[in-house]
């Protein structure tokens, strides 16, 4: 997922989260009445309140799970896309994660605004990585405007930057986008992929019912060094392509749906040096909260899900998830 357009003066300050107790609502994230239409007078994005097929959704955040003991970072997360009945700030959110043992985030762009938020929370604050990109469905609808390349332009500007550490989220989205908008998603996807072999980045990737030419096209172009499928969307099959490869799968709060059968034997046979976990927030997030706005915060809860599914302790795929988070991006 990713946010629609915005505006600069829509995003949050990067400006600390309180007491995070298991079971409770972090302060941050607790709403303090009155109008919520209110306080998005700004404009900033903001995910609606009900659900896609109309039905009402409930817009509070879940409780606070049981801290883990072993640090992981929330490798794909748009701060800057609100959701519920609260904005919290950049430095709340990380404040919030690191109580419950989420130390830190990659920060994710979809547009030229959104990368720029990106990149200026990664410089404000130590917990922070940026990555940023054009989103698929924003190439296609900047393509029709003639917009795109200058758009790529000030995405390249950007990935120079020193606390950007991947270049994403790009791909191919064809659920939201038809077959007149592929070839510039497809344009847009060797571009980002140029551009993150040019800078030493990793690239972050977005494929959503489009396995096939994104395997296609990395097979096609000059790849980073370090290739991440976002939200792991695959089966095993997928799966073990990305083994072959050294292609890290990061697994959301997808995995742990009771409909995402698929997903779990992804992961269980997913070489286990090549995965990572994510939010996406505000969306994804994980069982028994599915359609209630995510955070950082809620990493704990897919961890135990992705432990279960592989019969494993929780402080060892903890351990190995930082070692290959710090593999793929670096050190913060």
């Amino acid at each position: 997922m990713c946010p629609s357009p915005r505006s600069d003066a829509s995003r949050p300050e990067i400006g600390a989260g309180g007491v995070v107790l298991p079971g409770d609502t972090p302060p941050a994230y607790r709403a303090t009445g009155g109008d919520p239409a209110a306080r998005d007078a700004d404009g900033g994005p903001r995910r609606a309140a009900t659900s896609a097929n109309g039905s009402k959704r409930d817009i509070s955040y879940p409780p606070a799970p049981e801290p883990l003991a072993v640090p992981v970072v929330d490798n794909h997360t748009h701060l800057d896309f609100g959701d519920g009945e609260v904005t919290v700030a950049v430095a709340q959110a990380l404040d919030t994660a690191n109580a419950v043992g989420v130390s830190g985030i990659i920060q994710v762009g979809c547009d030229v605004e959104s990368s720029r938020f990106a990149v200026q929370a990664a410089h404000a604050d130590p917990r922070v990585l940026a990555a940023v990109a054009i989103h698929p469905n924003d190439a296609s609808r900047l393509a029709e405007g003639g917009a795109l390349d200058s758009a790529l332009a000030e995405i390249d500007r950007l990935a120079g930057d020193r606390r950007v550490r991947a270049v994403g989220e790009t791909g191919l989205d064809y659920f939201r986008t038809g077959e007149e908008g592929r070839p510039a998603q497809q344009e847009s996807f060797r571009a980002h992929l140029e551009m993150a072999v040019r800078h030493e980045q990793a690239v972050q990737i977005h494929d959503r019912e489009a396995h096939a030419d994104i395997v296609e096209i990395l097979g096609q172009v000059p790849t980073p060094e370090t290739v991440i499928f976002h939200c792991f969307s695959g089966d095993a099959e997928l799966a073990r392509i990305c083994n072959a490869h050294g292609w890290y799968m990061s697994f959301s709060g997808t995995v742990t749906f009771k409909n995402s059968r698929d997903l779990r034997e992804a992961l269980a046979v997913a070489d286990p040096a090549l995965v990572l976990v994510e939010t996406d927030a505000p969306f994804l997030t994980p069982h028994p909260f599915r359609g209630r706005p995510n955070a950082s915060y809620l990493v704990p809860y897919t961890v135990r899900s992705m432990a279960e599914t592989l019969q494993t302790d929780v402080d060892g795929l903890c351990e190995r998830i930082a070692r290959n988070t710090t593999a793929a991006y670096g050190s913060f």
